[in-house]
């Protein structure tokens, strides 16, 4: 058995949450919680590999780099904004 590892996104969505994974095409989501839409996600995955392996279609491989950036700016700034907008 071969392992596959895939960087999944979960964002909140209303009262759910939206799960997907960037390098699978189409490959997307929903849940309650957080934990069950990473059992969505991890199912979904199972899936589409299936679906690639049945199909003889290249499994895609994960090349994607995941940051987080944090920005700062002064406040004056956004009540500038607030007036102009």
């Amino acid at each position: 058995m071969k392992s596959y590892s895939f960087r999944t996104i979960i964002e909140k969505d209303g009262k759910q949450y939206h799960g997907f994974v960037p390098a699978l095409s189409g490959c997307h989501t929903y849940g309650k919680t957080i934990e069950e839409t990473k059992k969505n996600l991890n199912e979904a995955i199972e899936g589409y590999l299936i679906s690639c392996s049945k199909n003889n279609d290249p499994i895609p491989s994960d090349d994607g780099l995941q940051s987080i950036e944090t920005v700062s700016i002064p406040i004056f700034s956004l009540k500038q904004r607030k007036v102009y907008a």
